[in-house]
């Protein structure tokens, strides 16, 4: 059965714009020990300060608008609270971004159309997800940390994966809720789940015992989302793929 989070998760992502997306990328650094950095955000049009749907970055034709490392560049990230602060009180508008992989969460990603159906489909089979993280575009659900010769060694496992399948390991990124990109907002499509060895915060005034967010959330394993995911595409009755886009 799903947990539900305490009220110290909830007053993190409870809130609006730029004090959201702080205590978004705090949470991720300094609760979850994910690594994170300001994304390079979305241009401002107009004199009131309307923000454009454009990307911030120098590429006038940018495939990413607002969802990509810039400056800093991807190796800064940290879980440094006081970096983290700094960025986002400097830059409150910046979409928050996940350096994946390595000790934080990898994540395989679908076009949207395809992502929504893929998860009703492993609901439908049982299949315990982690977070999933939706845009307009597509969808990601996030697993727990790989490396590349064990991405390499499953693959080669499968007959066949989706075409419209991505995976983002080490070396990459992922954009978090509570960001706005240029394609639109960025939001939780399934929040993450605390993880069932975190304790119970028994500090005074605490309630003797009530949930926090006292670890990181619980992430499945890539090996088998991706055995899931292969399996719901080949199980349209048409003998066509579910995950189709």
């Amino acid at each position: 059965m799903r947990e539900i989070l305490g009220r110290r998760r909830r007053m993190r992502f409870g809130r609006k714009g730029g004090a959201a997306r702080l205590d978004a990328a705090l949470t991720c650094a300094t609760v979850w020990q994910w690594p994170v950095l300001p994304g390079v955000g979305l241009q401002t049009a107009g004199s009131r300060g309307e923000r454009g749907r454009g990307c911030a970055c120098p590429d006038p034709e940018c495939a990413v608008p607002g969802a990509h490392p810039f400056d800093p560049g991807l190796l800064a990230a940290t879980t440094d609270a006081r970096m983290v602060r700094w960025w986002w009180t400097n830059r409150p508008a910046a979409p928050v971004l996940l350096a994946t992989g390595g000790r934080a969460p990898c994540a395989l990603s679908l076009p949207a159309v395809a992502g929504a159906r893929a998860v009703a489909e492993l609901d439908r089979m049982g299949m315990r997800l982690g977070p999933v993280v939706a845009t307009p575009t597509r969808w990601s659900l996030l697993v727990a940390p790989y490396t590349l010769e064990r991405l390499g060694e499953l693959l080669h496992a499968q007959d066949w994966v989706p075409s419209s399948l991505r995976f983002h390991g080490e070396g990459g990124y992922l954009v978090l809720p509570p960001s706005e990109i240029g394609t639109g907002q960025v939001r939780w499509e399934r929040a993450p789940e605390r993880d069932s060895r975190a304790g119970r915060d028994s500090r005074p005034g605490r309630g003797g015992g009530v949930p926090v967010v006292a670890a990181a959330p619980w992430l499945p394993d890539v090996g088998a989302v991706l055995d899931a995911l292969v399996e719901a595409s080949n199980s349209a009755p048409d003998g066509g793929s579910r995950l189709a886009y």
